[in-house]
């Protein structure tokens, strides 16, 4: 994979490029900042910037401004790349808060192993309605421990309303739902994004997740792109290299609550 051709990609149509993550969410740009708008409810924040030492502070200050003005909180999602070399520390200085650091992982659908199946007593149901979104909330809650309403509006009302850019799957044993994730697919790009991968701890290390990031790959192949893209954490970065998944850069949220 040539690292640096595939990284201008993705900043071009993930970043700069970016579509509405939602029904309720709108896509901004604002000089050198592109931010999506939405509810309270959804995901608020800047995806890109392209920003220098002499305009950074005041395009941050403009952020703050606006979405405080909404009285909303935001994210600003940094990445590794990103300039000025210091806007990490411009940001924290403007008094956002800086979540852990993830890793940004590509891959090249046909390069991927799709073989791998659920592992026995485990099978997995594709979530098409509002009684299979309560399923994935109910997993994402106990797997990461915190509140799933946010996530259950969002799917709801995409699966409601753009049911073509989002694919989601929970795993059940039995009639038990003990893990879930979902793949969001961006019309016109040749990426879709792996997301919410999120197994309760009884069932963790035995294969689900590989079988849902398999699951998802083959439902990508079907509906046509190249690459997939994870945001991973340092527990999903050794399965998903192990799959065929190289590292492209890294991302850290900033979070700023007005």
């Amino acid at each position: 994979m040539d690292h640096a051709a595939v990284l201008a990609l993705f900043d071009r149509d993930m970043r700069e490029g970016a579509q509405p993550d939602g029904p309720d969410a709108r896509v901004e740009r604002v000089g050198g900042v592109v931010r999506q708008v939405a509810s309270a409810r959804g995901w608020n924040g800047v995806v890109w910037s392209d920003l220098d030492e002499a305009g950074a502070d005041a395009a941050i200050a403009e952020q703050v401004a606006y979405y405080s003005g909404l009285g909303h909180a935001f994210e600003w999602k940094l990445y590794g790349h990103d300039l000025p070399v210091d806007l990490g520390q411009r940001l924290r200085a403007a008094g956002f808060e800086a979540e852990p650091e993830e890793t940004v992982m590509i891959a090249e659908v046909a390069t991927l192993d799709l073989d791998a199946e659920p592992p026995e007593g485990i099978r997995l149901l594709p979530v098409t309605d509002a009684t299979g979104v309560d399923l994935v909330a109910d997993v994402h809650e106990k797997a990461f421990g915190t509140d799933g309403s946010r996530m259950r509006h969002q799917l709801l009302a995409r699966l409601t309303e753009e049911p073509d850019t989002v694919v989601a799957t929970v795993a059940l044993a039995g009639d038990v739902p003990v893990s879930a994730a979902r793949m969001e697919l961006v019309p016109g790009t040749r990426f879709a994004g792996l997301w919410g991968g999120g197994t309760v701890e009884a069932w963790r290390g035995r294969g689900v997740y590989r079988a849902l990031v398999a699951h998802r790959a083959r439902a990508a192949v079907d509906r046509g792109y190249r690459y997939l893209q994870v945001d991973a954490s340092s527990q999903s970065r050794p399965i998903l290299e192990r799959l065929g998944f190289e590292p492209l850069t890294t991302t850290t949220p900033y979070t700023y609550a007005p």
